[in-house]
């Protein structure tokens, strides 16, 4: 074989080896890259398209729907407040609170709650009426469980409030119901509030006549307790969408 032959087979057998490498580089090994994902707002910003919007929406009720007051001063709105203070123009706070609504009710209503597809993120304030009522709460437990459940069926993350059982119902009673926010929050490992009225309940100048529902001042409060725990999970999934 002349030496020009041999050349050529040598060059061909390198560019083979490279084609081969290029093609397959873990058979040369090195380590294949992974395809690139755009997230929906890069993908928005590829095109010229407006980026996702994000809906929070706030399963509640006289509490969260803000009874006896305007419904700006209900914590809701309060916290759509906050969010555009700070710079956020893709989040839009939904007040989805009913007055009288159980957790059973909220369950029974969920899924219209969730029908838009831009929820992203459920804030789950129920058990007051549940409390007053004297309802069990095995049953609470197991309406709340339903509604964190089916949230993360969707692929909705949850912010659970808590809620305390009034004094007359007895220290085993409320004992027993504010198990049902921690444990809940622990078995399901969402962002967990362990007391929607801490700092308001039993305030008389923070309460209405009625002595259970919150005066304006008192809704910014709740707004306070739940924002900082909120804006971490918006930003996180903001950060996705």
């Amino acid at each position: 074989m002349t030496r020009s032959r041999v050349s050529l087979l040598g060059s061909s057998v390198l560019l083979l080896l490279a084609v081969g490498c290029s093609v397959r580089d873990a058979a040369c090994g090195r380590q294949l890259k992974e395809p690139t994902v755009l997230t929906e707002a890069e993908q928005a910003a590829a095109t010229g398209a407006e980026p996702p919007r994000l809906q929070i929406a706030v399963l509640g009720d006289s509490l969260t729907a803000g009874f006896g007051l305007l419904q700006a001063e209900a914590f809701p709105s309060l916290l759509q407040g906050k969010f555009s203070a700070d710079g956020y123009t893709r989040i839009d706070v939904v007040n989805a609170g009913i007055s009288g609504d159980t957790t059973a009710a909220g369950a029974r209503r969920l899924e219209w709650v969730l029908e838009e597809p831009t929820v992203k993120i459920l804030v789950v304030a129920l058990g007051a009426n549940d409390a007053m009522r004297g309802q069990s709460p095995a049953q609470t437990r197991a309406n709340l469980s339903q509604i964190i459940e089916a949230a993360h069926k969707k692929g909705v993350r949850v912010l659970l409030a808590g809620m305390e059982a009034p004094s007359n119902m007895g220290i085993q009673f409320r004992a027993e119901f504010r198990a049902i926010y921690q444990d809940l929050a622990v078995k399901y490992q969402v962002t967990f509030l362990p007391f929607l009225l801490q700092g308001v309940a039993g305030i008389p100048e923070l309460n209405q006549e009625d002595g259970i529902h919150p005066t304006a001042t008192g809704q910014r409060m709740m707004a306070d307790l739940i924002y900082p725990l909120l804006q971490p999970l918006a930003d996180d999934m903001l950060g996705r969408s």
